[in-house]
C-alpha cells in the first residue's frame, strides 16, 4: 500500500510518500510545497492545489493521509491553513484517492506510542521507524511522515481494501 501523508499549510506542506507492506516501511520520497507571501493567497492556493495534484499523479497512491488543524490562539492563521487543507484535501478526492484524518494526538500515538510526545520524539522516532539517517527537514516534511506511519499503523488501511 502506497500512503501519501501532509502536514497541511501554506507557506510550507510537508509531505512523505510511503509504502507499507509486512509490517515494513519503504521511503519512496518526501519533501516540502513551498509558497511565497509575496503572491496572493488565491495564488499560493493554487500553487499548493496544482503542485499537490502533480505529486498525486506521479506517485499514485492508495491513500492520502493528512493531519488535522489544532488552533487555540490565532483565528486568522487556523482559518488560513483550514482553507489550504481543504484544496489539499480536494486534489485527492479529485484523484479518486481515499482521505483520512488524524489529530495530531493520534499521530504522536501512532508513531510514539504516547499520545503527548513532545516534537522531538515524534521526529526521532519517524528517522528511527524509515531507517533514516537524519530527520527530515523542514520539520513539516518529518510531520507528514509521521502522519503517513499513523495511518499504516492505525489499521485504516485493513478496511481500505475490504471496500475493493
Amino acid at each position: 500500500m502506497i500512503i501519501f501523508g501532509i502536514d497541511p499549510g501554506i507557506a510550507i506542506v510537508g509531505y512523505g510518500v510511503l509504502e507499507y507492506m509486512g509490517n515494513k516501511f519503504k521511503v519512496i520520497d518526501y519533501g516540502a510545497v513551498q509558497t511565497s507571501n509575496e503572491y496572493s493567497f488565491p495564488i499560493r492556493l493554487k500553487a499548493v492545489y496544482d503542485e499537490i495534484s502533480v505529486l498525486l499523479e506521479k506517485y499514485k497512491p492508495d491513500a492520502l493521509a493528512i493531519e488535522e488543524l489544532f488552533f487555540n490562539k490565532n483565528t486568522k492563521t487556523a482559518i488560513t491553513i483550514g482553507q489550504a487543507r481543504g484544496a489539499q484535501i480536494l486534489a485527492a478526492v479529485n484523484k479518486g484517492i481515499e482521505v483520512y484524518e488524524y489529530t495530531p494526538l493520534q499521530v504522536k500515538q501512532g508513531v510514539v506510542g504516547y499520545g503527548r510526545a513532545d516534537k522531538r520524539q515524534v521526529q526521532e522516532m519517524v528517522k528511527i521507524l524509515l531507517n533514516l539517517e537524519k530527520t527530515p527537514k523542514p520539520d513539516d516534511v518529518a510531520d507528514a511522515l509521521a502522519v503517513a506511519i499513523c495511518h499504516a499503523h492505525s489499521g485504516s488501511f485493513r478496511d481500505m481494501f475490504k471496500m475493493k
